[in-house]
């Protein structure tokens, strides 16, 4: 039976039928508020992670410390959507992209949200425990970068910039702290390298919302860049490259690194002429491709270790 046929059938009365697909239909609806249907972020968030977490264990992470950051950037990044999308609850629906959420669209409750954003946090507060104090002290700055961000992008207008401060590189001094107890100057230049990476892909992300933002008077990077968005966030990109060469440098990673890092070019000089007409669909192609610059940057980071033994 397909997926439209299994949503749209009645299910039978009586019973414990109805309460059972009342159940399904919840969940369903909690894992769109939490973009469990979208992994896409939550990738973009774990690549960064995954880097630090490689470099800081020198290739060998400890595996308790792996599975607690995996499932860290998983809950973290499920209650940032959730708390994003309530701050965004009257705004959504004037938006085409986002006006069918679960909150925009009125399915899902205001206090059924922060319920399942509190539950998420405790279950990130209780991952975070079984690590040191220094990722924890870490955590907690963390934790209110990410809560705060829904809130911030009403008023800053460089948005993807404190965007990329909390969700987009914070996990990378956390992974250092948790493997080495210690914030080594390469842990700052990665997590900057992180954080021009998160301007850059969400800054694309924007631009696909550009005319909804502009009428109902949101701040994004799309629009303060206006018509040199394409020139600025090539810069952005190279810095990007540049931070990321200046901390191979410094660990000494080899061929296979530098070669991650030409993949990444790459992979930047096909996003800018995905966006040459900056058409919506295109800059939406542009932000998802930038999945692929964190995996190959892991796999240049990755096969160093590997090959160095």
């Amino acid at each position: 039976m397909s997926a439209t046929i299994a949503h749209t059938e009645t299910p039978r009365s009586g019973g414990e039928a109805p309460l059972l697909y009342r159940l399904a239909r919840r969940v369903e609806e909690y894992g769109r508020l939490a973009r469990f249907d979208r992994p896409i972020g939550t990738w973009l968030l774990l690549w960064p992670t995954l880097w630090a977490l490689w470099i800081a264990g020198r290739g060998r992470p400890d595996p308790t410390v792996l599975v607690i950051f995996v499932l860290g950037v998983i809950v973290m990044r499920a209650a940032g959507c959730i708390i994003n999308d309530f701050a965004d609850r009257n705004i959504d629906p004037h938006v085409r992209r986002t006006r069918d959420r679960p909150l925009a669209a009125r399915r899902v409750s205001p206090a059924e949200a922060l319920a399942l954003f509190a539950v998420l946090m405790l279950l990130a507060l209780w991952l975070v425990t079984r690590l040191n104090r220094l990722t924890i002290e870490l955590a907690v700055i963390g934790a209110v970068l990410t809560a705060s961000y829904p809130f911030v992008k009403r008023f800053f207008p460089l948005p993807q910039l404190y965007l990329g401060l909390s969700f987009g590189g914070w996990s990378i001094p956390m992974a250092f702290a948790a493997e080495r107890n210690a914030l080594p100057r390469v842990a700052w230049v990665l997590y900057i390298a992180a954080v021009l990476w998160a301007v850059v892909y969400d800054t694309l992300y924007a631009m696909v919302d550009r005319d909804d933002d502009r009428k109902i008077g949101i701040q994004s990077s799309a629009l303060l860049f206006a018509d040199l968005d394409r020139v600025l966030i090539g810069v952005l990109q190279v810095m990007m490259l540049v931070a990321l060469l200046l901390a191979g440098r410094s660990l000494r990673l080899g061929g296979w690194f530098a070669a991650a890092l030409l993949v990444a070019a790459l992979l930047f000089a096909y996003q800018q002429w995905l966006v040459r007409r900056r058409e919506p669909a295109a800059c939406l192609r542009a932000f998802l491709n930038n999945n692929y610059v964190g995996m190959a940057i892991f796999i240049g980071v990755a096969l160093h270790f590997v090959y160095a033994r």
